[in-house]
């Protein structure tokens, strides 16, 4: 069974930096993609940055310049280091890693930007 825990959310205030973690465990393969989505409140869930096994990224414009995703592959770890951050990034942020043909979540982490 392959579980994806996340950490390193929290509440900042404008300009503010965060940096969330995701640590995939069990029976692990290539895991060719993970990426970081976001819900707020009463809005669809959306991808903001990926990576794939081979260190490619790709980031929604809405965070380009600000939010960085990284993976240590030997760990089996992502992170999003993410600076400037702003009220509108507001939102509970998933860790979904892609395994072959599955694909699994994280339980979610609470990010919060306010004055």
């Amino acid at each position: 069974q392959v579980r994806l825990v996340e950490s390193g959310g929290g509440s900042v205030q404008p300009g503010g930096s965060l940096r969330l973690s995701c640590a995939v465990s069990g029976r692990i393969g290539n895991i060719w993609f993970m990426g970081w989505y976001r819900q707020a409140p009463e809005k669809q869930r959306e991808l903001v940055a990926h990576i794939t096994s081979t260190g490619s990224t790709d980031y929604r414009d809405s965070v380009k310049g600000r939010f960085t995703i990284s993976r240590d592959n030997a760990k089996n770890t992502a992170y999003l280091q993410m600076n400037s951050l702003k009220p509108e990034d507001t939102a509970v942020y998933y860790c979904n890693a892609r395994i072959g043909a599955e694909e699994y979540w994280g339980q979610g982490t609470q990010v919060t930007v306010s004055s």
